[in-house]
This record gives C-alpha cells, structure tokens and sequence, in this order.
C-alpha cells in the first residue's frame, strides 16, 4: 500500500524532527547530557518502539494474517498459511508497540505536568491518573497476553479456534476504555493552571494550539477503534493507528522545544521579557522613597530576594513548562 507507506514515513520523519528539536532544546536547559531526566529517555525509548511499528505496521499492509472473512469460503495452501502464520505474528507485535508507544508519551506527560504541579494542589491529580495508567497499562497486558486468547499459540494460528485470537473484540473494547479516559484526564490535568495563568491572549492561542493536538490524539484513538470494529477487514485503521501514535509524540514534544526556538529566533521569556522575568515592582511604590537610603537598601534587599539562578550561558533555566507556574506567581525549577 503506497499511501500507507507514504503517510507512515512522513510522520516518522516529522516526529524525528520534533524530537530532535526537543532533545536539543534539552541539552541546552541542561547544560549536559548527563543531566536529561527520566522523561528525556523515557521519550527515545518511545522512538524506539515507534520505529518497530512502522516497520511491522507497513509490513501487515502486505501480508494476510488469520483475520477472515467468515462470508469467504477460503481454501489455503500450505505457503498461504505460512503468510498468514507470520502476518498474524505482525500484527501482535504491532499492536503491542503501539501499546508500549501510547503509554510510554502518556507516561512523559505525566512526569512533565509532576513537574509542573510540584507545589499546586494539582500534583495530587497527577499520582492519581499516573496511578490509573499504570493499573491500566498492566491489566491490559495481563488480560491481552493471558486471558483474552488461550493458548497464545492462538493468535497466529490459522485458522484459529477462537474468534478473539484474530478479531481482538475484547482488547479493542478494553484498550479503547483505558486509553481515551486517560488521555482525558492528562489533559484535564494542566487545565486550571492555563485558564488561571495571566499570560497575554498569542501565548495562550500557543497553547491552546498544543492541547488541540492533544484532542486529535484522541481523536485518532476513536477512529482507529471505529474502524477495526467496523471494518476489520480493510485498511483505514491502520492510518488511524500511524496518526494516533504520532501525534501522541509531537504533542508530548512540542512543549519542550521552546529553549531551542528562543535561541535560534532570539525570542523573549514565554511569559514576558528578560527584563521583567523575574517580576519587579515600580519602585516608586516603596513606601520610603527612591531616593532614600532605606529605599535604595529596600530595593537591593527585594533584587537579591529574587536575583536570577545560575543558567547556562545565556539558556534561561526557567525556558520550560515551568515558565506557565511562573505566569502567576510559582516559581518552579527543574534541577
């Protein structure tokens, strides 16, 4: 399938570029590739899985598996059921790296809005679905690998003995569930902080931009699922599964590339410029006067209160999430 093939690489190459550019960004935050954090590898490790995927997804394109059509009267020779045997074994390796791929940016997310959240009441929402995700994660492989098709022969086997060895009704049922209701509940999760920040109207629409991403992923959930319950039999499920997996990606990246972007175009703060970045306050309004020598000691005492960390070079440590806290008074540092 050429369109799939060309729409399939074309994502890979887009997300490899905002990934890149994350990382980049990252390093410069960071100083050193020694200090990237867990979401950092969680994130190439994510790549990873997302390459298998391609390939296996582009290769079940080509190849039959032991999903049949039960109006066809089918008679297979021995090569046939060879084909099928390994595209049936294709199609569980795919799954299962889209599986590991959805997960591991949910995952990413969430350690990122736990950074974000560090001293708002809001990081109690976000253990709360890092728990979700994880018992959800973990009862879908155990019922998937262990309880939906026994034994596990089964799923290439063709043809097989149990209809959910090749149509997978139960999982998509049960990954739908699990998967669009985190998906919601991550992007619930920074929703009070955006609506309460004081960042102007254009940074905003910035966001907005990258939670609308966000619902596509969903989006893309949603239709994957229609269509292999629809139509399990053709082709339009495995777009859907490409789009969801790599939007997931761009939308789990985008927020971290703003060092980069700030470097290269010479761009100010996220929520102001360098100038008042780290919040001033007119000093005519201190009540002993400008030119006192209690207002000047005054005025010395409030700098050093809130003078700037050590940042590397000319990398602000604050060109991060934790720039959207800041947009209303919480400092928040990664270390």
């Amino acid at each position: 399938m050429a369109a799939l093939a060309a729409e399939s690489w074309t994502w890979y190459a887009v997300t490899w570029v905002v990934v890149l550019m994350r990382m980049s960004s990252r390093l410069l935050l960071q100083g050193s590739i020694t200090k990237l954090q867990l979401d950092d590898a969680l994130i190439m490790l994510a790549m990873l899985t997302d390459t298998v995927l391609m390939v296996t997804m582009n290769i079940i394109a080509k190849t039959n598996s032991n999903l049949i059509d039960p109006k066809q009267q089918v008679v297979l020779t021995p090569d046939e059921i060879s084909e099928r045997e390994f595209g049936s074994k294709m199609v569980l390796v795919t799954e299962q790296m889209q599986l590991v791929t959805i997960w591991l940016v949910k995952g990413c997310l969430l350690i990122m809005f736990n950074r974000l959240t560090m001293s708002l009441k809001q990081n109690v929402a976000v253990k709360f679905v890092a728990g979700y995700v994880v018992v959800s994660f973990v009862v879908m492989e155990i019922l998937y690998l262990g309880v939906w098709c026994r034994p596990f022969s089964q799923y290439w086997a063709v043809p097989p003995d149990n209809v959910q060895c090749s149509a997978a009704t139960n999982h998509l049922i049960t990954n739908t569930v699990f998967n669009i209701s985190s998906d919601i509940m991550i992007i619930l999760i920074p929703m009070p902080i955006f609506l309460r920040s004081q960042i102007t109207l254009k940074k905003k629409a910035v966001l907005v931009g990258v939670f609308a991403l966000g619902t596509f992923t969903i989006l893309c959930a949603i239709l994957n699922k229609f269509y292999s319950f629809t139509q399990p039999f053709g082709s339009e499920w495995t777009f859907w599964y490409i789009r969801e997996s790599s939007t997931a990606l761009i939308t789990a990246n985008l927020p971290m590339t703003w060092t980069l972007f700030r470097r290269v175009f010479n761009l100010r703060s996220f929520v102001g410029s360098s100038k008042d970045r780290y919040g001033s306050r007119p000093i005519t309004n201190d009540p002993y006067g400008p030119g006192t020598q209690a207002g000047r000691s005054g005025v010395r005492s409030a700098v050093r209160s809130v003078s700037a960390p050590e940042s590397n070079g000319d990398v602000d440590s604050f060109d991060s999430q934790e720039e959207i806290n800041r947009a209303y008074g919480i400092p928040l540092r990664v270390k």
